[in-house]
């Protein structure tokens, strides 16, 4: 077994279409060689970076799984989209009645007791969310296909300009509604004024002079002496 290759995987590496604030995945297909059943289990040098599912499982004779790993939203893109980071993938054969993980003892892939080990090492690889696909059209060749981003792509952007057409209506209906209540008040102040207008006339109206008031008074006073005259008894 020393002389064969247990395991093969693709793509050699990981390409991930980086954004930022948002997670990217990136497909790997473990393919089984052999005969055998083969224990498989990842590791990366930045494990709170990148999340694995599964990293640890069993490949049945020349059947194959697919391992995805997604990439944590970062902040922002990293300087000149270099990554150091590394994963490395250990298979080893097992026994035919190992065919779930829990079947898979602790000590699976320990080196002790002259245990055979294959290891392969994979290189991690940024490139911004913007460019085209990586050049290879199998399904397990990056993040996303190109169909799929430009789909997202359009999905946001229709997103945004429905956000903003939402926004600029509401602005519209706000508008609209501060300036019937301006005309209303404008209505109602002019209405205020045309009743103290009216108010003030008939006032005017209704009120008498001085000079009138003191005719009156004096017809008062002449009636009353004559009256007094008329009715007072003569004199001896």
């Amino acid at each position: 077994m020393s002389g064969s290759q247990l395991i093969t995987i693709h793509p050699e590496e990981l390409i991930f279409q980086v954004e930022p604030e948002k997670q990217c995945y990136c497909d790997l297909k473990v393919a089984n060689n052999t005969e055998h059943h083969v224990a498989f289990k990842v590791k990366t040098t930045t494990p709170k970076k990148y999340f694995v599912r599964p990293n640890t499982g069993v490949v049945q004779p020349w059947d194959s799984r697919v391992v995805t790993v997604t990439l944590q939203a970062q902040r922002e893109y990293p300087p000149d989209l270099q990554c150091r980071d590394k994963f490395l993938l250990q298979s080893t054969v097992v026994p035919p009645t190992t065919t779930d993980i829990d079947e898979i003892p602790q000590n699976t892939f320990n080196k002790e007791g002259g245990k055979e080990i294959q290891e392969l090492k994979l290189r991690v690889v940024y490139t911004p969310a913007t460019e085209s696909g990586n050049g290879n059209s199998d399904s397990y060749s990056g993040v996303t296909s190109s169909g799929n981003r430009g789909t997202r792509r359009s999905s946001d952007a229709l997103s945004a300009i429905s956000r903003t057409t939402i926004e600029d209506v509401q602005l519209i209906q706000r508008l609209k509604e501060e300036r019937e209540v301006i005309i209303q008040q404008n209505r109602q102040m002019q209405q205020e004024l045309e009743t103290l207008k009216k108010r003030r006339n008939r006032k005017g109206e209704t009120g008498f002079s001085l000079p009138f008031a003191a005719f009156v008074g004096l017809i008062g006073i002449t009636l009353g002496f004559l009256l007094n005259l008329m009715f007072s008894p003569p004199t001896e």
